[in-house]
C-alpha cells in the first residue's frame, strides 16, 4: 500500500502540470494574435484616415507651401483657400446643385423603393418572385453598359441637362439594391401588428405609412446612408447628362473641372479646400447616424 501511495502521488501532479503548460501555451498564441489583429487594424485605420487627414490639412496651407513640401505641416491656418473654393471655383455653386438634386433624388429613392419592398415582402400574388429576382438582378448590371441607352432616353424625353433628368437616373439607379435590401428587412418585422391594423379597419396605405414604416427605421436609415453617399459621390451619370451648363454641374463635376484647370492656374491650396467641403456633409452624416446604421445591418440577422 506504500508503494501504491507513493506512485499514485508522483503520478498525479503530471496531468495538471500538463494542463497548466497547455493552457499557457493557448495563452501565448491567443496574445500573439490579438497582438497583429491591433497591429492590422492600426494599419488599417491609418490607411483609411490618412489621405482624409492630409487632404484637410493641405487645405490651410498655400499652393507655393503644398509645391515645396507636399507632407509639410501648415505654418499659418490659410483660410483665404476655403474662400476662393467657394466663390472664385464656384464649390458653392455646385455643392448646391447636389443639395438639391440628392433632396428629390434620395425622396423618391427611399419612398418608391419602401413601398415596392413592402409589397413584395408582405403580400403574396402572381409573380411575387419574379419581380423581386428582377430587382436582384439590376444590382448586377453594369451601370456603363446603359450609358448610351440611358442617354437617348433621356434626349428623347429633353431631360438631358436638367435637374430632373438627373433626379430620375440617380433613383433608378439606387432602386434594385433599396428593395433588395428593405425587402429583407420587412420580412423580418412581425406579422401580428399588421394584421391587428387590418382588422381594426385600417387601409394599406394608413397600415403602411403609420405602423410598418416607423418600425422599419433602423433599415430606412442604414439603406439611406448608402444611398446618400452614392449619390452625393456620384460622377459618371452627371457627366453624361449634365455636362452642357458648368453653372449646373454637381460637386463631383465641379471637383473634376478645377482639379483639370489646376494645370494652368496652379491653385492647389483651393482645390484641396474643396476637397474637404466635399468630405465634411459625409462625415457629419455618417457620424451622426453611425448607432442606426449599425442597428439596421444586424436588426435583420438579430431577428
Amino acid at each position: 500500500m506504500t508503494t501504491l501511495d507513493t506512485q499514485a502521488r508522483a503520478e498525479g501532479p503530471a496531468p495538471a502540470a500538463a494542463g497548466k503548460s497547455g493552457t499557457s501555451r493557448k495563452g501565448k498564441e491567443g496574445a500573439t494574435l490579438n497582438v497583429f489583429s491591433h497591429a492590422f487594424l492600426v494599419l488599417w485605420t491609418v490607411m483609411a484616415a490618412g489621405p482624409l487627414i492630409w487632404v484637410a490639412i493641405t487645405a490651410f496651407r498655400t499652393s507655393v507651401d503644398i509645391l515645396n513640401d507636399p507632407m509639410g505641416l501648415p505654418v499659418s491656418l490659410h483660410w483665404q483657400n476655403f474662400v476662393n473654393a467657394w466663390t472664385t471655383a464656384h464649390i458653392g455653386q455646385y455643392a448646391i446643385n447636389s443639395l438639391i438634386i440628392l433632396a428629390g433624388s434620395l425622396t423618391g429613392t427611399m419612398l418608391l423603393g419602401s413601398m415596392a419592398a413592402y409589397v413584395i415582402a408582405r403580400f403574396s400574388f402572381p409573380g411575387n418572385k419574379l419581380v423581386f429576382m428582377l430587382f436582384a438582378g439590376g444590382m448586377m448590371f453594369p451601370v456603363i453598359l446603359a450609358l448610351i441607352p440611358l442617354f437617348a432616353v433621356m434626349e428623347n424625353f429633353q431631360l438631358l441637362d436638367t435637374r430632373l433628368g438627373l433626379i430620375v437616373s440617380y433613383i433608378a439607379y439606387s432602386l434594385p439594391f433599396t428593395i433588395f435590401f428593405l425587402t429583407s428587412f420587412f420580412r423580418t418585422l412581425p406579422t401580428g401588428v399588421q394584421e391587428a391594423a387590418m382588422m381594426d379597419g385600417a387601409s394599406h396605405t394608413r397600415t403602411f405609412f403609420q405602423i410598418m414604416l416607423p418600425m422599419a427605421k433602423p433599415g430606412l436609415v442604414s439603406i439611406g446612408i448608402f444611398n446618400f453617399l452614392g449619390q452625393w459621390n456620384q460622377y459618371l451619370l452627371p457627366l453624361l447628362l449634365n455636362n452642357e451648363n458648368e453653372s449646373s454641374y454637381v460637386l463631383p463635376q465641379g471637383l473634376a473641372s478645377l482639379a483639370i484647370a489646376q494645370g494652368y492656374r496652379g491653385d492647389w491650396g483651393a482645390l484641396f479646400a474643396g476637397l474637404t467641403i466635399a468630405m465634411v456633409p459625409v462625415l457629419v452624416v455618417y457620424a451622426v447616424f453611425q448607432r442606426q446604421v449599425q442597428a439596421g445591418l444586424t436588426a435583420g440577422a438579430l431577428k
